[in-house]
């Protein structure tokens, strides 16, 4: 019913990925055109008058395509096939980490956190909504009775609670009718299963914890359910054993919002329909004549209470009427087409003129943490919604308990109502003007809906509902099935924004799989959201470090291993490329089939995986700062800017490693294999301080990974110079004795990375971003916490409108560069359009504006 089939989930990063490598494709076949053409005009103009080619002068038509086919084969390194090999791995070790994070274990419950799906990891750092269920979810699920009101009497009002309630206590010893059948409607009307506990008291097994609450409280009340054999039920009231009978079960769907049974009096032979659910669809069924304000009025005093309410009625039954219903409740059960929604049609002949009895309530208090964990992740830039099944006013009173909409006069709640097509759309326009008209005003705008208004605006007013589903910060939707919150979920995933679902029941299943990232609870109603979600944590407040700490890592490392993958590439294929112009435009490779296949797997592979243990900045100043997120959520790190800065310095870093080879070697008597070795070792080493520079945190794993694998590179061809059939005798031998190689190896690394050096060194003392200035405070200050503001000599405009933000010392860090972040102008958060400044995102402006801003994507 709830559970759906998910759908393959395709991250923001890989995503960019795919478009770069198919940039990168195109490229190389111009490349590959181009030189193959040059290739062919120069053999015949130029290689024929060269005695030495031996050219044939006649020669088979297939001949023009021998050239740009070795060119094919120079360039097929140009994209990385080993990029997914590494990824893959890496994000392995993401999901690792997540389950390795102590601060991630519930302590109560004995739950580590636990990543289920290893291929989204990055993802986490680049939410921009979250939708979340309420109960299980916000709050602990740890139901417990509080209040009543029977036929229009109210108890626990004056205590605070009912089990206490004098006039409650005394209603029961005296027998009241209407009382007495509250409390069996309280003990019976469920699917709990009684047990013997250990200590010989009953204990009661439930699904749902509101069942479970409901007879526990009709236990102390004493009602008590005492056993359950087959179909016949025990229940003991004050002494006296009372059997029932079990008919039939009308289950809770969450479409019928209700559940009933049909019992039989054993004792008397009365045949009785007992049914609770939402106040909308018991109250309406009342039987005519009966005054059901009363019962409305009790229903919402508690629910601005915040408390659950569950309605009770009942009817007794003729013989003739319940063996009619029985016959077609039969055959719906048990047809095989449409079952559920016969099944419910064959249920609401019987749930009508019902005697309404009363109504509970019941309270679910908040879990730990969830105001702070809500409070830091809207600093983060991330919207809120609210998706629960739970009443408008109960829903609406713990969003402001847990901070997820602010008060008046700070922020403002909008109400989508109506019950026709036409009365919806008037309340979507009236809002859209409110919001409209009151721009000029700092408010954090929320709109509330309730399901029937919701399902009539997803099918018949989709594009008003999303217009403003974009222009406000918080939206809470009450009574919602699983469909649509599944609907809601792809109505923000079509408007280009990545979300996180999150919830503890089966009702949030397909949420959960229709979002980009899927978070389960490990709560008290089951493992199904946990098992169904990417990612399973046992508390709410978990979420703030999932995000924050391992989904900007994630995304941060990723980030810098893809964009190197494709750098390491560009440039051997670049050399080649280069070669080719001294070469006859020939095709032919500079190195040998061993060196190119040991350059990606073993020369430049192992010091760039551990990029997976950098940090820019420490976990504590993360935390306390969550609004550098915005440099992942905009796409700041991963984007076509930053990638043509890593192209370019490929295409820079070839050119000054084979000229520098060439002009140092070509006055000496050398073999082309010893001129091949001296430009994979300036490349070797030349990556070695461009992952040098590019690390933030050094570990004694991260120096034993690059300079162990300098040291392993020529212990390698250390031992294929002394192979004398592999080609490479003697070669490193006879080179590494002449000081003409390292001074090549000198001046390669010193001209390669001066101009990288010198633009980051600038970025970072003249124009340095807020991680810039984070990581130098970090440095500096030790472990005094200091704001941003005390610490920035020059602020762009960025850091200007970011709110103060704090910082932590971290010992191991690299106090200068930041090679993750670029300030390219271009690398703008990913649901704008490219005219519109990264700048606009400032936490000081109502939230509309900017929302509205991020809608006017050109894409």
């Amino acid at each position: 019913m709830s559970r759906g089939i998910p759908e393959p989930k395709l991250t923001a990063v890989d995503a960019m990925i795919d478009k770069l490598t198919g940039a990168i494709f195109l490229f190389q076949i111009v490349v590959v055109v181009v030189l193959g053409i040059a290739g062919n005009v120069w053999k015949d103009t130029e290689a024929r008058k060269l005695w030495y080619v031996m050219y044939p002068i006649e020669k088979p038509w297939y001949e023009l395509l021998i050239i740009p086919l070795r060119f094919e084969l120079l360039c097929s390194i140009m994209i990385p096939i080993s990029i997914k090999v590494s990824l893959d791995l890496v994000k392995g070790l993401y999901a690792k980490f997540i389950d390795w994070d102590e601060l991630m274990y519930d302590l109560e419950t004995k739950t580590p956190s636990h990543a289920t799906n290893t291929a989204i990891s990055e993802d986490l750092g680049q939410v921009e909504y979250i939708l979340t269920d309420k109960t299980g979810t916000l709050t602990e699920n740890k139901m417990v009775f509080k209040r009543c009101c029977i036929s229009g009497t109210y108890y626990g009002n004056e205590s605070g609670d009912a089990l206490k309630d004098i006039s409650l206590l005394d209603a029961i010893s005296g027998n009241t009718p209407d009382v007495i059948r509250f409390l069996m409607i309280m003990a019976i009307c469920n699917t709990v299963v009684p047990v013997k506990c250990s200590t010989g008291n009953i204990c009661y097994k439930a699904q749902s914890q509101d069942e479970e609450a409901l007879v526990n409280a009709a236990n102390l009340l004493h009602m008590s359910l005492t056993n359950k054999n087959g179909s016949v039920l025990d229940v003991n009231f004050n002494g006296r054993m009372i059997q029932y009978e079990i008919l039939d079960i009308l289950e809770f769907t969450s479409d019928r919002k209700r559940m009933s049974v049909v019992v039989k009096d054993l004792q008397n032979g009365v045949i009785l329909l007992l049914t609770k659910g939402a106040d909308e669809v018991i109250l309406p069924y009342a039987s005519h004549g009966q005054q059901v304000r009363i019962f409305f009025d009790a229903v919402e005093q508690y629910a601005q209470l915040g408390l659950r309410t569950l309605c009770f009625g009942c009817r007794e039954l003729e013989d003739d009427e319940y063996r009619n219903w029985a016959s077609l409740f039969k055959e719906a059960n048990s047809t095989l087409i449409d079952r559920e929604w016969k099944l419910a049609e064959v249920c609401q002949k019987l749930e009508r003129d019902l005697k309404i009895i009363g109504v509970t309530a019941i309270e679910d208090r908040l879990q730990e943490g969830v105001t702070e964990t809500i409070e830091t992740l809207r600093k983060a830039g991330i919207n809120f919604w609210m998706l629960t099944g739970d009443k408008q006013s109960t829903a609406i009173q713990i969003a402001l308990s847990c901070n997820f909409i602010s008060p008046e006069p700070k922020g403002q709640l909008l109400m989508i109502t109506g019950k026709t097509v036409d009365e919806v759309l008037q309340s979507i326009e009236r809002i859209l003007l409110t919001i409209r008209i009151t721009t000029s005003e700092p408010k954090e705008v929320a709109f509330v809906v309730d399901g029937w208004a919701l399902e009539i605006a997803l099918r018949y007013h989709k594009s008003e509902f999303t217009s403003l589903a974009i222009l406000s910060r918080t939206a809470i939707c009450c009574r919602t099935t699983p469909s649509q919150k599944a609907q809601l979920v792809a109505l923000l995933k079509s408007c280009d924004y990545r979300t996180l679902a999150i919830g503890d029941g089966g009702n949030d299943v397909r949420m959960i799989q229709h979002a980009d990232i899927g978070v389960g609870i490990s709560g008290r109603e089951g493992l199904q959201a946990a098992r169904a979600a990417d990612y399973s944590i046992g508390k709410f407040r978990f979420l703030k470090r999932l995000i924050l700490v391992h989904g900007r890592y994630s995304y941060n490392r990723t980030a810098f291993l893809s964009q190197y993958s494709f750098y390491k590439s560009l440039l051997i294929c670049f050399i080649q490329i280069l070669f080719s112009l001294i070469s006859g435009m020939s095709g032919s490779s500079l190195f040998n089939s061993f060196s190119l296949m040991a350059y990606n797997v073993f020369y430049t592979s192992i010091p760039v995986l551990t990029s997976v243990l950098d940090k820019d900045l420490s976990e504590n100043t993360v935390m306390q700062n969550p609004q550098i997120l915005f440099y992942c959520q905009a796409g700041r790190i991963l984007n076509p800017s930053t990638f043509a800065g890593w192209f370019f310095r490929s295409l820079f870093h070839a050119v000054v490693v084979f000229m520098i080879t060439v002009h140092a070697y070509s006055d000496e008597k050398c073999e082309l294999e010893e001129l091949s070795m001296v430009v994979l070792s300036g490349c070797i080493w030349l990556q070695a301080f461009v992952v040098v520079i590019e690390t933030n945190s050094f570990t004694l794993v991260q120096h034993l990974a690059i300079w162990g694998n300098l040291v392993g590179f020529y212990i390698i061809n250390y031992i294929l110079s002394a192979i004398p059939s592999v080609g490479m005798y003697t070669i490193m031998f006879r080179l590494c004795r002449q000081p003409s190689y390292w001074i090549t190896l000198f001046l390669i690394v010193a001209l390669g990375m001066g101009p990288v050096l010198a633009i980051k060194y600038f970025r970072y003392t003249y124009r340095p971003s807020k991680i810039n200035t984070l990581q130098q405070e970090e440095r500096f200050h030790g472990g005094r916490i200091l704001t941003i503001e005390e610490c920035e000599s020059q602020e762009n405009p960025l850091e200007k409108d970011l709110s103060p933000v704090t910082i932590v010392h971290n010992k191991n860090r690299n106090p200068v560069y930041e090679p993750l972040l670029s300030d390219s102008p271009t690398a703008t958060r990913r649901s704008l359009g490219t005219s519109i400044n990264f700048d606009s995102f400032q936490p000081i402006q109502p939230r509309f504006f900017s929302s509205h801003l991020r809608n006017l994507k050109s894409n």
